[in-house]
Order: structure tokens, then C-alpha cells, then sequence
């Protein structure tokens, strides 16, 4: 691939920064003032990216660039400088980040493979909160849209079947015991699937998980699509947060249960073709390290 000349690659990162700034600010401006947003936040606070290097635009290990000078924004332990071309160090990639990007690959072929699953209605935000107190709540600043009993009888009714780790550590003790699988983190490869709302918001997490080299471009739609799925997630939840502007999907009724699969659906074919990509980067990247 011939090197990105200057003007091109300086235009990518302003548009990279014009896309997820106003988002990353956001979140560091309402932390410096206490502030909370119950649903952007998630993004800077579950998953470990910091808004710092969302904002700063990298290119991918496929990618060599063009530069007038050494230029103090480009790290110099993951970048290298030869005759005025900048590109990534193929020596940095070793030992358990070079272990992560096969385990990513399998983890994304394997989800590929398996038939999706599209039963679960977002019970997992419900699961959360089963049998708990207000003042145990997450959230707890923010209103329920059932009284805890009828909350409660609501989850009793469902047949719970979350497959994702993440999301099922954080039920209630006594909602545990209703799930119908037992997900481990030593189980991820044989139970995620992409009918789950958090395996694929988790495309974001992996990919920043191979940060620098997999580049900024593809961390941006990642977040974008993160995004998307936790206002999907936080619509469906039993909170209510219609006061900033999510209209809540009722799953606690059969036509919300019906809208939730039918957005779950639609979501999960749009993150199919990002998984796809994620999945074909790491194979390109562990050749890429083999060869160098």
C-alpha cells in the first residue's frame, strides 16, 4: 500500500475527532462537575478506553503515512520514523497482545457460526435489579416504571436466558438462579451469540483491546455502534428515562417484547458485518507479525 500523503491523513483525524469529541467531552466535562448520563457514560465507565485515546486518531498497521516532521502526537515507543514515513512497530506487538488478537478472532468466527438468539427481551437490566431495594439500585437516581412487586412477578413470568458473562455477573443473587445458562468467563467461546445486545456493543471493547493497531477509523464505528446498542439496552430497561429522551420500550408487555426482538434483530444484522471485519483484521494482523 502506497504511504497516506500528509493532506489525506491530517483530514481523516479531523473528521475522527469531529465524530467522537463531542461525546468524549461531554462525559469529561459532566465528571469534572459529578454529573452523570445514565446511558452515554456506560461507554467510558464499563468499558476501559479512555475519552484521550477515542479522541486521538491512529492509523492501522496496514497503514504508512506521510509526515514533514516528526510529529509529537504519534507515540514514539508504538511508531517508527523512516525517511519522513511514519508507521507502526511490529516489535511491539509480542507476548499476550499478540495471544489477545487470536483469542479475538476465534471469539468473533465463533459468534459468526452460531445460529443467533433472539429470546432474552433485554431481561438482563431487569435481572439487575430483581428483589433490590431502591437504595441498592444502580440507578437508583433514577425512577422505575414498575412498583418493585410488580417488577419482581414480571421477571418471575419470563423464561431467562442471558448467555453473556458480563451482563449475567451483574444479577441480583436472586435473580441468578432463574437464568437458564450459567455463563463463566472460561465458557465465553462456547456461549455468546449474536442475538446478544452485549456481545455486540463488546465489538468496541475488543477493538480498543487492539489499540494502536488496529487504527481509529475502525475503533470510531465500533463506539458508534456501542452506542447504539446501550440505548437500545436502556430503552428496554426498567427505568425511566423518558425525562432524557428515551422512550422506553415496554418488554414487560407482549407488543414491547415484539418491538424489542424486532430492533434486536435489525441490531444485530448491522454488527454481523462489523464482527466480519474485526474477525478478518486479526487474521490480516497476525500474518502481518509473522512476516515481520
Amino acid at each position: 500500500m502506497e504511504p497516506i500523503a500528509l493532506e489525506n491523513w491530517t483530514w481523516r483525524a479531523k473528521r475522527h475527532s469531529e465524530l467522537v469529541s463531542p461525546i468524549a467531552d461531554a462525559f469529561l466535562q459532566r465528571r469534572a462537575v459529578g454529573q452523570k448520563h445514565p446511558v452515554h457514560d456506560f461507554l467510558f465507565t464499563y468499558y476501559s478506553f479512555s475519552p484521550t485515546k477515542l479522541k486521538q486518531w491512529v492509523p492501522s498497521f496496514e497503514e504508512t503515512l506521510v509526515v514533514d516532521k516528526e510529529l509529537p502526537i504519534f507515540s514514539d515507543y508504538w511508531f517508527e520514523l523512516q525517511n519522513n514515513t511514519l508507521r507502526l512497530n511490529p516489535k511491539r506487538l509480542q507476548g499476550q497482545a499478540l495471544a489477545l488478537v487470536s483469542f479475538i478472532e476465534e471469539l468473533c468466527n465463533a459468534i459468526l457460526e452460531r445460529p443467533p438468539r433472539f429470546g432474552c427481551f433485554g431481561l438482563h437490566e431487569w435481572a439487575m435489579v430483581y428483589r433490590l431495594s431502591n437504595h441498592e439500585l444502580r440507578h437508583s437516581e433514577y425512577p422505575l416504571r414498575l412498583s418493585p412487586d410488580e417488577l419482581a412477578q414480571f421477571v418471575e413470568s419470563q423464561s431467562l436466558c442471558c448467555t453473556h458473562y458480563d451482563a449475567y455477573r451483574f444479577f441480583t443473587p436472586q435473580a441468578g438462579p432463574l437464568n437458564l445458562f450459567k455463563p463463566t468467563l472460561q465458557t465465553r467461546l462456547q456461549n455468546e451469540q449474536a442475538g446478544c445486545l452485549h456481545a455486540n456493543m463488546d465489538l468496541y471493547k475488543w477493538a480498543t483491546k487492539l489499540w494502536p493497531w488496529i487504527g481509529s477509523d475502525f475503533i470510531a464505528k465500533a463506539f458508534f455502534v456501542s452506542l447504539e446498542g446501550r440505548e437500545l439496552d436502556m430503552r428496554a430497561s426498567p427505568y425511566d428515562l423518558s425525562e432524557h429522551g428515551y422512550t422506553p420500550i415496554p418488554v414487560e408487555t407482549e407488543d414491547g417484547r415484539k418491538e424489542y426482538q424486532r430492533l434486536q434483530q435489525q441490531y444485530t444484522l448491522k454488527t454481523a458485518h462489523l464482527r466480519q471485519e474485526l474477525a478478518t483484521f486479526c487474521s490480516c494482523l497476525r500474518t502481518w507479525h509473522a512476516q515481520h
